[in-house]
């Protein structure tokens, strides 16, 4: 039996809207099924229609009369995270909760969103600033708490300033690690922004440790024909109970950023050897999401990038 089935309990949640990006499989499945077992509405904006359909239902199975909205998103095409924004601005639901889970895990070889970014630059930090910023009216009115999902690769990366899209030279896994350190710097500059400017909002940033996820699995959309060797071994690990952690514990970090309101700009992640495995709890800050002046600067490039201003 995996040994990562520790008791994790989040507060009853009814009245509360959430939305999890990345939820029609794995993590964030996981994420939306326990808020909305808490009594939270949940929108679930994804993809692909049909994996989206299947999660509302095994959402629905688990907890029969939850509230689940499925509405289209593809972080990797700026018109379409505008399109939602402006469909959820104009229901005026305040939303209370935001949790940036979806993600592309290195790609074999380079590759651009829509818009022509890095795909992996391109769609888990990009797309999920343009996120924020176009929701930013129903995140204020809801005085929500945003999470962030970083990466147990962020935490010896940095930001190639001088090559942000990998023009000259891509490596799958450091432009990866380089995507999941700005999603952490991009948490914790809204958190330290929201409070100087009073937006209400907080923010906060996880990681879920490592879980045998389709992140390194078969992908053929990114060039990916077959499983890694590194997916394998992580669903030997996991269902052994060794060292890693499940999908569901996975999640737990996210879960616990989104519902303590004493983790305002902070960050949680696994409490095990290596933080890949166990318990959910607080962590001290990775060297490389320590840099205030890295955080200002990626804010500005991200604004200019993506047209998104937060005002």
């Amino acid at each position: 039996m995996p040994r990562n089935t520790d008791a994790f309990t989040i507060p009853d949640l009814t009245g509360r809207r959430a939305l999890v990006t990345g939820a029609s499989d794995g993590i964030g499945l996981g994420i939306a099924t326990r808020l909305a077992g808490a009594g939270a509405d949940v929108v679930l904006p994804v993809r692909n229609r049909r994996k989206g359909d299947a999660a509302v239902a095994r959402i629905r199975a688990a907890h029969p009369d939850a509230v689940v909205t499925l509405e289209d998103l593809d972080l990797s095409s700026l018109a379409s995270v505008a399109a939602l924004g402006e469909r959820l601005r104009a229901e005026g639901a305040p939303l209370h909760m935001l949790i940036g889970n979806a993600g592309v895990m290195t790609p074999p070889e380079r590759q651009t969103t829509t818009d022509g970014f890095e795909l992996q630059f391109g769609t888990n930090h990009l797309g999920h600033f343009a996120l924020v910023g176009a929701l930013l009216p129903v995140l204020r009115s809801g005085r929500a708490r945003v999470v962030l999902q970083t990466s147990v690769a962020a935490r010896r990366a940095s930001i190639p300033w001088d090559d942000l899209q990998s023009e000259r030279s891509y490596n799958g896994g450091r432009a990866y690690g380089a995507s999941k350190l700005a999603d952490a710097l991009f948490a914790l500059e809204l958190s330290r922004r929201s409070r100087a400017a009073g937006w209400g909002i907080s923010s906060a940033v996880s990681h879920p440790g490592v879980a045998p996820t389709s992140l390194l699995a078969a992908r053929p959309e990114v060039g990916r024909a077959q499983d890694t060797t590194a997916v394998r071994m992580i669903r030997w690990l996991s269902s052994h109970g060794l060292l890693v952690g499940t999908v569901d514990t996975a999640g737990h970090p996210a879960l616990l950023a989104a519902t303590d309101p004493a983790l305002d700009g902070a960050f949680t992640g696994p409490r095990g050897a290596g933080g890949v495995g166990g318990p959910a709890a607080r962590q001290e800050l990775w060297a490389p999401m320590r840099s205030t002046a890295d955080a200002e600067r990626l804010w500005s490039v991200s604004e200019e990038l993506t047209g998104v201003r937060f005002a």
